[in-house]
């Protein structure tokens, strides 16, 4: 039933709500900044909570089967629904794989299409593939299908993405030339430093990310490895999948929600290696915003949106190589001063660009923007 007064959002996303990182610091934690504005939002995911919970583990075929399948009638039953909305908002991809034609009709029967895209999706698989996908598990191959996503920015009456670099890919090919760059984002009321700088115990060195992100992680396996020969320090993990590291003291943490922010708070260092690739330009710099907000000294590869994120040597610290990891770490380890000063001024940073009170607007006004060219 349509509230009486209020526009109506219907917000068609891969994954269950407060569960995936890409959605929840993104558009996720303004919904009820929407609703406080006059929206009323539907959300739709295509994942049930069954299915997130082992969509990135070997095995439990059945529950994947009966969990797609579940999706996909979703889906079915959402398209006798869209008409009744002002605004479909769409997050990465309507369905897992398929053709575009499930994205064509929501097209013809949708007001407008507000479509949200985290990474470089559209890259052809033969060029330049991210150490990331490379997934064995033969569903999530599927996952994104080029032609859908190419489609949808094409048609969508507005794109928002991840980083520059992706924004100016989609303002070129969206038909009506309307995409904005909107950062990741945190609450940094909730993302709170709680960090002593100081030695008194041993080191911290964290990292956290799912599946997709692990070959990114082992992209410096060897340095903790080296680096354990002369530190005494200990490599927090926090995943949603098992790591294994041998000669170095480590430990690694399931995610889970009710312990995130006490888990990441207890990291002195963070890091955030990846490949320099096309597919890494689309990425939003999620980990550095997640470190720093908490005061955390990042290190990070200076790459993509990390290198706007991070300013070199003031508040975090950028770096090229196997070796330039290895120093920069190693002088963090022994300076809890340097570590204080980066971490002070990153918290400074976050605060002034990328928290929910500093973006909140940006997606208001897109919101408004549409629904006043409406027809």
């Amino acid at each position: 039933m349509r509230e009486k007064g209020k526009k109506r959002i219907l917000i068609i996303c891969p994954y269950p709500f407060d569960q995936a990182a890409g959605q929840r610091l993104k558009y996720e934690q303004y919904i009820e900044t929407w609703e406080k504005a006059g929206y009323a939002v539907k959300i739709s995911p295509f994942m049930n909570e069954s299915l997130w919970q082992v969509v990135h583990k070997k095995g439990h075929l059945i529950t994947k089967f009966f969990g797609v399948m579940r999706g996909y009638i979703l889906r079915i039953r959402n398209i006798f629904s869209i008409k009744n909305y002002d605004i479909v908002y769409i997050f990465q991809w309507t369905t897992p794989f398929g053709t575009k034609f499930y994205d064509f009709i929501v097209r013809t029967l949708a007001k407008k299409i507000i479509f949200d895209l985290e990474d470089f999706v559209i890259l052809p698989h033969k060029e330049d593939k991210p150490l990331g996908n490379k997934n064995p598990n033969p569903l999530l191959k599927f996952f994104r299908s080029n032609s859908k996503t190419l489609f949808l920015i094409k048609k969508s009456d507005h794109v928002i993405t991840s980083s520059p670099f992706l924004n100016d890919y989609c303002e070129r090919e969206n038909l009506k030339k309307s995409s904005t760059f909107i950062s990741s984002s945190v609450n940094t009321d909730i993302f709170k430093p709680s960090n002593k700088y100081n030695n008194l115990a041993k080191v911290t060195i964290g990292w956290t990310g799912t599946f997709s992100s692990k070959p990114y992680l082992d992209l410096i396996k060897q340095v903790f490895i080296n680096l354990s020969k002369e530190c005494d320090f200990k490599l927090r993990i926090i995943s949603n999948f098992e790591y294994e590291i041998s000669g170095v003291d480590y430990e690694v943490i399931r995610w889970s929600k009710e312990k995130e922010i006490e888990d990441l708070q207890g990291i002195d260092i963070g890091v955030y290696p990846l490949e320099d690739s096309q597919w890494v330009l689309g990425k939003s710099g999620l980990k550095a915003i997640q470190y720093m907000a908490f005061g955390i000294p990042t290190v990070a590869s200076n790459v993509g949106t990390s290198s706007q994120i991070i300013e070199h040597l003031k508040n975090g610290w950028l770096v090229d190589s196997e070796e330039e990891w290895y120093k920069a770490l190693f002088t963090l380890i022994n300076n809890p001063n340097l570590r204080r000063s980066l971490g002070e001024k990153a918290r400074e940073k976050i605060l002034k660009n990328y928290s929910v009170h500093a973006i909140k607007s940006q997606y208001l006004e897109i919101l408004n923007k549409q629904i006043s060219h409406e027809g």
